[in-house]
């Protein structure tokens, strides 16, 4: 399998290269970002890339914050140029056209807002061992994937490439930006959840838990950014196919990593390659999550 090397933009400076996406300077208020076909596994990129992945992460991210901006505003919503002001060069824009937005310059919190609907991943290890989700107590007796009585915020630090998020408390993370504004991110947070995840069930897909990220703009208003609710961001499960129990199948990078538990590596870079039957099951179980998502009901 053939894919595309992630486009690289020479009429705009390099600013910062995540995990995934790529940021460029477009003047002192605002960024072009670049989703790229690269995936992260339990926060390592891992070396093989994931055709079209950018695109999709790109288009399912435009659909919700087209969706959620009478919550909360977003980084899109605050941009005052288009692509084609930002990158006039047709050559360059028509080769990242499908994965790039123009964004505002937020000062970005140093935190990621986690919201968990069922109990799975570190948070179902996390109940096994305490009987509580990040110090969250919980009723005795649920099981595994099982919805949750309500959904849980449970933020974690923001770790620097190439490190591991840490689940913090809540009052970590008051002391940290401040118990006002923490208490507006839970809010925030947790109402996009509901209101996406109620979408989500109409189209057959169960929102397990997501992560936003969140930033402030030059008056302080608290903005959504980078990206939201897509199958890198989140666990997607096919809603007919869940059992509490069971672990569900998943539309997500859930998937990869469940592969990666199989082998004998220890989560640390480099990353293996992934087989191309991985490859190509990714590819359509992102695709699927779009279409699902986004296509025509």
């Amino acid at each position: 399998m053939t894919t595309v090397a992630p486009p690289e933009i020479f009429s705009l400076p390099l600013i910062y290269r995540g995990k995934v996406r790529d940021l460029y300077a477009v003047g002192h208020q605002h960024l072009l970002m670049v989703a790229s076909d690269r995936l992260s596994a339990f926060d390592v990129i891992l070396p093989t890339p994931i055709p079209g992945k950018g695109a999709v992460l790109t288009a399912v991210s435009n659909f919700w914050f087209a969706r959620s901006r009478h919550l909360v505003a977003n980084h899109q919503q605050r941009a005052e140029i288009t692509l084609e002001q930002a990158l006039p060069d047709p050559v360059e824009r028509t080769r990242i056209a499908d994965r790039a937005v123009v964004a505002r310059r937020l000062k970005g919190l140093p935190v990621e807002a986690i919201v968990r609907g069922y109990l799975i991943g570190s948070g179902w290890k996390d109940y096994q061992q305490s009987g509580a989700v990040c110090g969250i107590r919980l009723p005795a007796g649920l099981r595994l994937a099982e919805r949750l009585p309500e959904p849980l915020f449970t933020p974690s630090t923001k770790a620097a490439l190439g490190s591991h998020d840490e689940n913090v408390s809540f009052a970590t993370i008051a002391s940290q930006i401040g118990a006002e504004l923490a208490e507006q991110v839970r809010e925030v947070s947790l109402r996009l959840y509901r209101e996406a995840a109620d979408y989500a069930l109409t189209r057959g897909i169960i929102i397990a838990d997501t992560k936003f990220e969140f930033g402030l703009d030059e008056q302080g208003q608290l903005t959504l950014m980078d990206e939201a609710l897509t199958p890198d961001s989140s666990r997607f499960w096919p809603a007919n196919q869940h059992q509490p129990g069971v672990n569900p199948p998943s539309f997500d990078k859930q998937f990869v990593r469940d592969y990666l538990e199989t082998l004998d590596w220890n989560k640390q870079p480099p990353g293996p390659e992934l087989p191309v039957a991985i490859v190509e099951r990714t590819v359509a179980k992102y695709r699927e999550a779009q279409q699902r998502l986004t296509g025509p009901a």
